[in-house]
């Protein structure tokens, strides 16, 4: 059977047709669609897997491991700063090791479409001895689920599968199984002497991880997915690794003539970068993301091989790769683009008419105007374009849920007004832990926690803590008077601005929580509404 998918389609697919049992994720561009897909496919409804969104990446790694020590097939998606949320029981889960299979899939974004760096997560599986494969096309993707699966209860090691967002967001033939394989059965197979990490039994398993690296690097040798492609012309040697691949075929349709090394299998399975330096006079090495494989190629080939890729410049050293930058690195004619548009006005990303973050935007930056040097920290979400015109409302934003612990910390040192601004699944995310501290601290903050009644800047996921934001904060020890909900509305921002301008001058935390649903998903529930009705007529 053949399907039309996205890279990301194709991952669920192939993870669903692996006899997958629960996928536990967070949403972030560019991995949603994984999650998303695997919860309106037919045979997950049917099977009843586990598909419902995690409040974060690191509760999601950690349930997905609970999954495995029972024996099932477990996913795991994020993007590459939510990898950052995980490491904790990521890296860890390479020294407890899994029972069920375990894919921890990382989307990375180079280029920065929707991310605050450009992070390489192929550096974690190094650095947690972890393997990680890398999919060049969505056909690979999908065929690479079920080995990753097959792989990872073979060597007893999670998997790390990286994609970057051009393999992700972008679609191509792929054919599929017509069956899925059946759900391992629960089996109780899993040691407690591997899964409880004291010393003792961490210094063993530590052992035991390491010693296995050589026959992973020996599984990357010997891999379907790693390919030596043999040249005519020994002056060149290119490694390619993921769609860096993709893009080399691009500019020799008719077959390249230099060796290629395909690599989409880690460890970096150095025997055959050793046959590439035999035989090449030099190497460029093609790679989407950070110089991961370059600076570890310049370790393995002797000091006199020439070795080019982005580090010297051949290939930039930052953004995305793509077939005319290969084309520039190969010293082959670059087709021309079409000429800018001097006449068309730039759009810059902006809040949607009638959402309510303006209405709180506009409040905020009207009181905040009747004191000197206000500070308002805010956080990762759609709300963050709070910081452009015409708001230009915030001053800081780090991390998910950095802006509450962050306005604590400058209170802390001596600044007042000090101000949070943090969305609803943010808050869930990662900020209860941070107004934990500031109620501890008695700390002289107001937050704002801006409800939209969804994750809205993913496309309208469901929200961890939604109807629930008032008992949360009641629970961590915000004081009842200080807390507050508001609607965000043209005609209630007089209100609105009395609530703030009151809980500033409070000597303590506050926090006031302005509620209404996202225009966008509330103009979706209103067609679904009236779909329904109209097929009842």
């Amino acid at each position: 059977m053949k399907k039309l998918l996205l890279g990301d389609e194709a991952i669920a697919q192939g993870a669903i047709d692996a006899g997958l049992s629960g996928v536990y994720a967070y949403p972030g561009t560019p991995s949603t669609e994984i999650t998303e897909y695997i919860q309106g496919s037919p045979i997950a409804k049917e099977r009843d897997l586990h598909r419902l969104w995690c409040a974060n990446e690191k509760t999601a790694m950690e349930a997905a491991l609970g999954m495995s020590y029972m024996g099932k097939r477990a996913l795991v998606c994020m993007k590459h700063v939510g990898l950052n949320v995980a490491a904790d029981p990521f890296v860890n889960s390479a020294m407890t090791g899994v029972n069920g299979g375990v894919v921890v899939l990382a989307a990375d974004d180079p280029s920065m479409h929707s991310s605050q760096d450009e992070q390489d997560s192929r550096f974690y599986g190094k650095f947690a001895m972890i393997p990680v494969f890398e999919p060049s096309s969505q056909q690979e993707a999908y065929d690479m689920m079920q080995m990753a699966f097959d792989y990872s209860e073979k060597v007893s090691l999670p998997v790390l599968m990286r994609v970057t967002t051009r393999m992700a967001h972008s679609r191509a033939v792929v054919e599929i199984k017509d069956q899925a394989r059946e759900e391992n059965e629960l089996n109780y197979r899993s040691e407690a002497k591997n899964w409880v990490l004291l010393p003792a039994n961490a210094r063993r398993r530590n052992d035991i991880v390491t010693a296995q690296q050589k026959d992973l690097e020996q599984d990357a040798v010997d891999s379907s997915f790693n390919r030596y492609i043999d040249g005519k012309d020994k002056s060149l040697g290119i490694i390619a690794s993921g769609i860096a691949f993709n893009y080399l075929n691009e500019c020799y349709p008719e077959g390249c003539p230099f060796p290629v090394l395909k690599i989409s299998q880690y460890p970096l399975p150095k025997e055959l970068v050793r046959r590439m330096t035999a035989e090449c006079d030099a190497v460029l090495i093609a790679e989407e993301g950070q110089p991961v494989i370059e600076e570890q190629v310049r370790g393995v080939m002797p000091g006199n091989s020439v070795i080019k890729g982005r580090l010297t410049g051949e290939l930039p050293r930052t953004g995305e790769l793509n077939p005319d930058l290969m084309k520039k690195a190969l010293g082959m004619p670059v087709d021309e683009n079409f000429a800018s548009c001097e006449d068309v006005a730039p759009r810059p990303p902006a809040l949607c008419q009638g959402c309510g973050h303006r209405d709180v935007y506009r409040s905020l930056n009207e009181v905040l105007a009747e004191y000197d040097n206000a500070r308002v920290f805010g956080d990762i979400g759609c709300y963050t374009l709070g910081f452009l015109p015409p708001f230009n409302a915030i001053h800081s934003c780090v991390d998910m849920g950095a802006s509450i612990t962050m306005a604590k910390g400058a209170a802390d040192a001596g600044q007042w007004p000090s101000v949070a601004v943090i969305g609803d699944s943010t808050f869930t995310h990662s900020g209860m832990s941070g107004l934990l501290d500031a109620v501890n601290s008695k700390s002289n903050i107001l937050v704002i926690i801006s409800d939209n009644l969804t994750t809205g800047m993913t496309g309208g996921q469901d929200s961890a803590g939604t109807n629930r934001f008032e008992a949360i904060c009641r629970g961590l020890g915000v004081e009842e008077e200080h807390l507050h909900v508001v609607v965000p509305m043209p005609r209630n921002i007089p209100e609105i601005k009395e609530v703030i301008r009151k809980e500033i001058e409070y000597k303590g935390v506050s926090v006031i929580i302005p509620r209404r649903e996202c225009i966008q998903t509330f103009q979706r529930h209103l067609k679904q509404k009236r779909a329904k009705e109209a097929k009842k007529s």
